[in-house]
């Protein structure tokens, strides 16, 4: 039977790694906005003999990812794996000139949409499918007050999922990627050598061999 691989965030960075090192073993669905970098996601995985579901939504729109659990509940019944590494970035800024809309924006991507999808990803992966999301420890740095406090509040929902679903599944890991030279991290530290940096592709496979993913 073949297994199902959901990657929100899939169209760059970690996201795109980790679609294109599983898609030898699984059918790959990748969400994200950016319908050309998807394409071109899609290119690379047929290139390499896998298939790819594109589905170019944005995360925070409740109903499109109801849209979404649903047509993957009516063509498949189920999900294996679900790879959570969409995230908002948000400009960095003291914390007493944190703007609203990019604190909003942090909120509805970082914290909503995380629990929402939790809520409708549980049921396709049940007992035996596995979630994965992906920390970044920041909180108490220096600027990144609005990035911080939303990222490691999803990070604290995927832990709360993860303790109530130790017995009962679906298997829930929480890992800490080395730092990459992504756009993200790129925004963040703009004058940083990225050449010392660990590629996404690279990261990716150092990853998914640390959890129990079957790749064969």
């Amino acid at each position: 039977m073949t297994k199902i691989a959901l990657i929100t965030g899939a169209s760059r960075g970690l996201g795109a790694a980790l679609a294109e090192a599983l898609a030898p073993s699984h059918h790959i669905i990748a969400v994200a906005r950016t319908v050309g970098a998807l394409e071109e996601l899609d290119d690379r995985i047929k290139a390499r003999g896998g298939a790819c579901t594109l589905a170019p939504m944005d995360i925070t729109v409740e109903p499109a990812m109801a849209t979404l659990c649903r047509g993957i509940h009516e063509r498949w019944g189920k999900l294996d794996l679900w790879l959570h590494t969409a995230i908002h970035a948000a400009p960095l800024t003291p914390a007493d000139h944190i703007d609203p809309k990019d604190l909003q924006k942090s909120i509805a991507n970082n914290i909503t949409a995380t629990a929402t999808l939790i809520r409708f990803v549980s049921p396709l992966l049940g007992q035996q499918g596995q979630a994965v999301f992906f920390d970044d420890p920041r909180a108490g740095q220096k600027f990144f007050g609005s990035y911080a406090a939303t990222k490691s509040t999803q990070i604290a929902l995927a832990r709360s999922w993860q303790s109530e679903a130790d017995r009962i599944g679906p298997k829930v890991h929480i890992v800490t990627p080395d730092p990459m030279p992504t756009a993200t991290r790129a925004r963040f530290f703009p004058g940083e050598d990225r050449n010392a940096l660990c590629p996404p592709n690279e990261q990716a496979t150092a990853l998914l061999a640390q959890l129990p993913i079957s790749l064969g």
